[in-house]
């Protein structure tokens, strides 16, 4: 009712409505297009239907040694053939890697000579960033007056 005492009626319409309908249409715009560009992520990337290119494959590279490992075992080859194995009497013989920063020590050295032949087996620890581990080796010489490391492998 007005002020004077009339009944009004109300002719317009409400917006409540039309508001609900723009953001439910808004929502479900929004949500079909993330649909769409994630659904890439789980299909196939190839959209020209190349297939799978198998000229590239794996495992071609060969299985190399660590460096540092050969630069210690150059190390332990070193001291256990440049060592005069008379004058050990069993005392360990210490060792250190200036360029890997491993150190350890070399706890038995035994000769044997079979021949014309010479080898040294050995055992000592490393020291290393890595951890400490023991490990044992065997080095021989050869017709050319140089030794050559046979073995170096880690004692389990």
């Amino acid at each position: 009712m007005n002020r004077i005492g009339r009944k009004v009626k109300v002719i317009a319409k409400s917006s409540r409505h039309k508001k609900d309908l723009t953001a439910k249409v808004g929502v479900m715009t929004l949500t079909i297009s993330a649909m769409l560009a994630l659904s890439g992520c789980m299909g196939s990337m190839d959209m020209f239907g190349g297939g799978v290119d198998k000229s590239i494959s794996t495992s071609t590279v060969t299985n190399q040694k660590n460096p540092e490992t050969v630069s210690d075992e150059m190390t332990v080859s070193n001291a256990v053939t440049s060592a005069d194995v008379t004058k050990l009497d069993g005392k360990p013989l210490p060792w250190a890697n200036a360029s890997t920063g491993s150190a350890g020590v070399i706890t038995a050295i035994a000769e044997q000579t079979g021949g014309a032949s010479v080898c040294r087996t050995f055992q000592t620890t490393r020291h290393s960033y890595r951890g400490i581990a023991n490990f044992s080796g065997q080095t021989c010489l050869r017709d050319d007056g140089r030794w050559q490391l046979l073995s170096f492998q880690e004692a389990q």
